[in-house]
C-alpha cells in the first residue's frame, strides 16, 4: 500500500483504498477502521475510500455485489465460464478420489471438470433445470487448453503462463458474492485503474486475471501490474508473519490490533514507541532504494524519489535492529517541539506531571539522541520533573568514603553560594573543589549523577543541575547524604 501511495503523489496520481471484502468468512470485525486508523498515523490518507468517497463508490466490494452477476453471466454466454453445481460434499470426495502420488492435491481443472456435476458434463436440459429450479451453483473459468499468456511487470519485465497449469477458478460464489478474481478486474475497470501493485504471492493468479482483462474489456485496458517483493522473517526463510513477531519478540502490525474473537490485544510499532516517519521510511527501504547511500527519508522525499524501477525483485528480511535504528535516528532528527506531544503523554502515563511545556522541550533536546524508542524518555527524563524514586546505591557505596562525604557536604554550601547557576559555572566550581580534597573529578562525578538522576545514566551532570535548579540540585545532594551513610 505505501508503493502505492509513493508511485500516485510521484505522478500527480490519486491513491484509491478499496475495501476488498468479498470473502465473508473471512469478514473481521473493526478491520477496515483499522486500515484507516494505520494509514492516517502514517500519513497516507487516501483520495477515495469508503470514508472520503469519490466518483466511483462504494468502495467496498460487498456494496457492489449486484453488478458482478452480469459480467459472470456474460462469461458464460460467450463460453468462457460454466455453472458448476458441486456440493461442499462432492468436492471434498473428489480432492480425496483422484488424489496421487503425482498429484496429493487435485484441483478442479482440464483434468477433473468432466467428472464433475456442471454445465459442460451435464446436459443442456439438465442444466436448464437445475438452474430453474434455484439449485446452489457457483460460475468458473474455463481456460483454453495450451495457450501461453503474457504481460510485463513493472518490476520483474516480462512474465509468461501456460494455459494448462491453470485451474477452473470460482468467479462467482453461490451467494451471489464474487471471488477476488473476478471483482478485481470489474472494479479496476470501473473505477479506471491505471496500476495496481500487489504481493507476489498473487502472481500465480494473474493468468486468469489476464484472460477475465482480454474476454471482458481488452487487454488494452489493464491497468499496468507490479508484484512486489515480501517481507521475509529475519532468517529470510519465508514470509514474516504475526507468528514470528511473537516468537522473536518484535510487532510486525503497524498499530496494536485487538482480534475480537478471542480478544488478544497484540501491539504494534506505534504501541512500542516508534514514530510514524520512522516506520515509513523503514517500510519504504526494505524493497526499494534510491542507488545512493542515503537511508534517512521524509515522505515528501520518499515520494519525491521514488521510481518503480528500483524496487528489488528479491524479498527483504526483517531485522529489528534495523527498524530501531531507524526510530533513533528520526528521534535525533526530529526538533523538539515535534516531539513534546508524545512525550508529554507518555510522562504522564507513567504518573510524572509535565506543568511547564517550555522546560520539557529543553528536556527533550537535551536527552533524545539517548532515546531508541518513546518510552526511553520516561527513563532519560523523568528525574527533570521529580527527584528519582529509586537509587542505584550499589553503583557508590563500594568506593564511598568519609572524604567523598565531606566533599559533598561543602559542594552543597558552595552550591547555595555561587552566583551564577549555569553549566560552566558549576563545572568550574565543582573541578576547584575536588582540586582543594585532592580528589579526581571523575571519582566524584559518578556519585553526583547517581544523587541527581538515580542511576548510572543521563546528560551531562552539569547539564541536569542547570536545569532541575538550585534547589532542587543542593536537595537531591542531602537526600542522598542522609542515607549513604546508614
Amino acid at each position: 500500500m505505501l508503493y502505492n501511495y509513493l508511485f500516485a503523489r510521484h505522478h500527480g496520481g490519486d491513491f484509491i483504498l478499496r475495501i476488498e471484502d468479498t470473502d465473508q468468512t473471512r469478514f473481521v470485525p473493526g478491520a477496515e477502521e483499522y486500515i484507516m486508523e494505520c494509514l492516517r498515523w502514517c500519513g497516507l490518507e487516501p483520495d477515495e475510500s469508503p470514508v472520503h468517497g469519490g466518483p466511483y463508490g462504494p468502495y467496498r466490494q460487498s456494496e457492489r455485489k449486484p453488478q458482478y452477476r452480469q459480467y459472470a453471466e456474460q462469461l458464460v454466454k460467450d463460453g468462457k465460464a460454466y455453472y458448476a453445481f458441486d456440493t461442499p460434499a462432492a468436492l471434498e470426495a473428489m480432492r480425496q478420489d483422484f488424489k496421487t502420488p503425482a498429484n496429493p492435491s487435485p484441483q478442479y481443472d482440464h483434468t477433473i471438470r468432466g467428472k464433475m456435476r456442471n454445465s459442460l458434463s451435464l446436459p443442456a436440459a439438465d442444466v436448464k433445470q437445475l438452474l430453474d429450479a434455484g439449485t446452489p451453483h457457483v460460475i468458473r473459468i474455463l481456460p483454453p487448453d495450451g495457450e501461453t499468456l503474457r504481460f510485463t511487470d513493472m518490476i520483474r519485465g516480462e512474465v509468461s503462463f501456460n494455459t494448462s497449469t491453470i485451474d477452473d477458478k470460482v468467479l462467482l460464489k453461490a451467494d451471489g458474492m464474487p471471488t477476488y478474481h473476478l471483482a478485481v478486474v470489474v472494479d479496476d475497470y470501473l473505477m479506471k485503474i491505471t496500476h495496481a501493485f500487489r504481493g507476489e504471492e498473487w502472481l500465480p493468479s494473474a493468468p486468469v486475471h489476464l484472460l477475465l482483462w482480454r474476454w471482458l474489456f481488452g487487454e488494452d485496458q489493464m491497468p499496468q501490474w507490479a508484484h512486489l517483493p515480501l517481507i521475509l522473517k529475519p532468517d529470510g526463510n519465508g514470509k514474516l508473519s504475526k507468528r514470528d513477531g511473537d516468537r522473536l519478540g518484535f510487532p510486525v502490525f503497524a498499530m496494536s490490533w485487538t482480534d475480537p474473537k478471542t480478544n488478544d490485544t497484540t501491539s504494534g510499532f506505534r504501541e512500542l514507541g516508534f514514530l510514524p516517519e520512522a516506520f515509513v521510511n523503514m517500510l519504504a527501504l526494505l524493497g526499494w532504494n534510491d542507488g545512493s547511500d542515503k537511508e534517512l527519508f521524509s515522505l515528501a522525499e520518499l515520494i519525491q524519489q521514488f521510481s518503480m524501477d528500483r524496487v528489488h525483485k528479491g524479498g527483504a528480511k526483517f531485522d529489528f535492529e534495523k527498524a530501531k535504528w531507524f526510530n533513533h535516528e528520526w528521534i535525533k532528527k526530529s526538533d523538539a517541539h515535534t516531539l513534546q506531544p508524545a512525550v508529554k503523554k507518555i510522562l504522564e502515563e507513567k504518573g510524572i506531571a509535565v506543568n511547564d511545556e517550555a522546560l520539557l522541550e529543553k528536556v527533550i533536546a537535551l536527552v533524545k539522541e539517548r532515546c531508541t524508542v518513546l518510552p526511553d524518555f520516561v527513563t532519560q527524563s523523568s528525574f527533570f520533573f521529580a527527584p528519582p524514586a529509586q537509587v542505584d546505591w550499589d553503583a557508590v557505596r563500594p568506593k564511598w568514603n568519609d572524604k567523598k562525604q565531606l566533599f559533598f557536604i561543602e559542594l552543597i554550601r558552595a552550591f547555595q553560594l555561587i552566583n551564577g547557576w549555569q553549566h560552566d559555572d558549576l563545572e568550574k566550581e565543582f573541578k576547584e573543589m575536588a582540586a582543594a580534597h585532592q580528589i579526581k573529578p571523575g571519582d566524584l562525578l559518578l556519585p553526583l549523577r547517581v544523587m541527581l538522576v538515580g542511576g548510572k545514566f543521563g546528560p551531562g551532570v552539569f547539564d541536569i543541575a542547570t536545569v532541575i535548579g538550585r534547589e532542587a540540585t543542593v536537595a537531591r545532594i542531602e537526600t542522598f547524604l542522609q542515607h549513604i551513610m546508614v
